[in-house]
């Protein structure tokens, strides 16, 4: 049997009881800041990861650097097509190249709540870096 409902990032911009999935250090240290974020077990598959912000099943998902085009340019287009946006921890979009450059570290979620994380991580640089 099909399902056809379509994807969409969960809404709301609070990160309060927001389900979020990445890096145990990335985690870690958002929980010392907000401690109310509920951080999931990790998704090893990268693509995997970010596809579940896609259906709701994270309302957030981190990366570490040292991801490629390869390993992000089809979660990328769900994300998008589900109505969210995977940026570098400046909000900056990804270029895709086809070289071998490797991307740093990415945030992936809805709009209003991409916009929270990325301000959160900017007024908590150092922490981060």
């Amino acid at each position: 049997m099909l399902n056809n409902t379509p994807i969409r990032v969960s809404a709301g911009a609070t990160l309060a009881g927001a389900s979020l999935a990445g890096p145990k250090r990335f985690l870690d240290r958002l929980s010392a800041i907000t401690p109310e974020i509920l951080a999931q077990p990790k998704v090893h598959s990268l693509a995997l990861r970010i596809a579940r912000v896609t259906h709701g099943a994270l309302d957030a998902a981190f990366a570490s650097g040292g991801s490629h085009d390869w390993d992000l340019a089809a979660a990328d287009l769900l994300v998008h097509e589900a109505g969210g946006a995977l940026t570098d921890l400046a909000g900056r979009p990804l270029t895709y190249s086809g070289s071998e450059a490797a991307y740093g570290a990415l945030i992936a979620a809805g709009p209003a709540r991409h916009a929270a994380l990325i301000e959160l991580v900017r007024d908590h640089e150092t922490e981060f870096a």
